[in-house]
């Protein structure tokens, strides 16, 4: 059928992928606002560079939601395929803690972007940096802002890969969306994922304890468990058992309901153990940290969410270890969060993440409205979804 001409906007990992599947058989153009790709990329690396996880099948799949819209595309590129990928441009990985998988020790972020741009570079793609989204229309046009100059070019597919609206100061701003909701495509506020809650702690807490990690513990929200690790903040808690809750925590609060965390310190003692550490002692109050091996901060936080007489009965004590309810306030603004719901309602698109008003146009990445959580699950969740609109392009031609 011959070379076609395809434009993508956006250079994180959905865009990359996108531009190397297609670049072996078409004419591609990655168009990009900053600088330089994969800036979220970067900056995510920073805590640890988890590439994806080691789940495969229904296992993968049930980390993602809407249910089902994002089988197909983790089905034909998953995990696996993905490790594959990388080892191909000389990136070898490893399965760490809890499956997730990085590269091995001494491969840096900006080496892994930079194995995958010579590839890019080497299979055709040309790069145009510091050009934003200015308007597409329904005849295959698109137009992009470089400085104060405008550019207008057609296309036989484009992809978006524009990404969501959190860690703006990586270029993810969603400023894109005035562009598509004036093309008659549903948009979906942009809301908070991944992020940390904010508690309204007493002093004792934000000012002596902020910082500090909650390890080995429950957090529970409703009908929700979720056993990890968590850290006080000034404003409240994050980490990774709190991102997890974050789904729940959000519908809860979009519904103006109130919201209470549940903290279960031992889960791996039942109350009735724990009644059994002073039987025969004449336990005081301040020995409870020592008999229970609890730490000064999770003191702090049990002695202002108890009464005085609470505090000082032991199996009242012991049911706060197990059952502490805190009140949430809200979750952390989109500009603080890992990642973010919202975007392109998923009505809006095929099987394929085509529009389906104008099915030469995809989407992809994190511009759609799509939720996962960390451990390598939204980063899988973009290349794949690259990865599956490009071979779908490949298909029709």
């Amino acid at each position: 059928m011959g070379r076609k001409n395809i434009i993508i906007a956006g250079g994180g990992p959905a865009g990359l992928m996108a531009a190397d599947v297609l670049s072996t058989a078409h004419n591609v153009t990655l168009f990009d606002k900053e600088k330089n790709v994969g800036q979220k990329f970067l900056v995510a690396g920073k805590g640890g560079f988890n590439l994806t996880s080691n789940l495969q099948g229904v296992k993968l799949a049930a980390k993602y939601s809407p249910a089902g819209f994002m089988d197909r595309a983790l089905s034909e590129f998953g995990p696996a395929d993905l490790r594959k990928w990388l080892s191909s441009m000389g990136i070898p990985t490893f399965t760490g803690s809890g499956g997730r998988v990085f590269p091995e020790k001494g491969i840096r972020p900006i080496d892994v972007l930079d194995k995958i741009k010579t590839k890019l570079f080497n299979q055709g793609v040309q790069f145009h940096m510091q050009h934003e989204l200015a308007g597409f229309d329904n005849n295959r046009h698109v137009t992009f802002k470089n400085q104060e100059q405008e550019i207008t070019l057609e296309a036989d597919y484009i992809i978006f890969a524009l990404g969501g609206a959190s860690w703006p100061v990586t270029g993810s701003n969603g400023l894109w969306r005035s562009v598509f909701e004036s093309m008659d495509i549903a948009i979906n506020p942009f809301q908070s994922s991944n992020c940390g809650i904010d508690i309204n702690w007493p002093e004792t807490v934000s000012l002596h304890h902020a910082g500090k990690p909650l390890k080995n513990i429950q957090l529970s929200v409703n009908n929700s468990k979720v056993p990890g690790e968590a850290v006080i903040t000034d404003y409240g808690m994050e980490g990774s058992a709190v991102y997890q809750l974050v789904p729940v925590i959000r519908k809860l609060l979009n519904n103006d309901l109130p919201v209470t965390v549940h903290v279960d310190f031992k889960p791996s003692n039942t109350g009735v153990q724990l009644l059994q550490k002073p039987v025969g002692k004449n336990v005081r109050t301040n020995e409870y940290g020592q008999l229970f091996n609890l730490s000064p901060a999770q003191m702090a936080i049990i002695k202002s969410y108890t009464t005085k007489e609470s505090f000082q009965s032991l199996p009242e004590f012991i049911s706060s270890i197990k059952n502490l309810a805190i009140p949430v306030d809200s979750l952390r603004p989109v500009e603080e969060a890992i990642s973010t719901v919202g975007g392109v309602d998923p009505g809006e698109v095929n099987d394929d993440f085509s529009l389906k008003k104008y099915p030469w146009i995809y989407v992809a990445g994190e511009m759609l409205d799509w939720d996962a959580p960390t451990g390598g699950f939204l980063i899988q969740g973009c290349f794949s979804m690259g990865h599956y609109a490009a071979t779908s392009i490949l298909a029709k031609e």
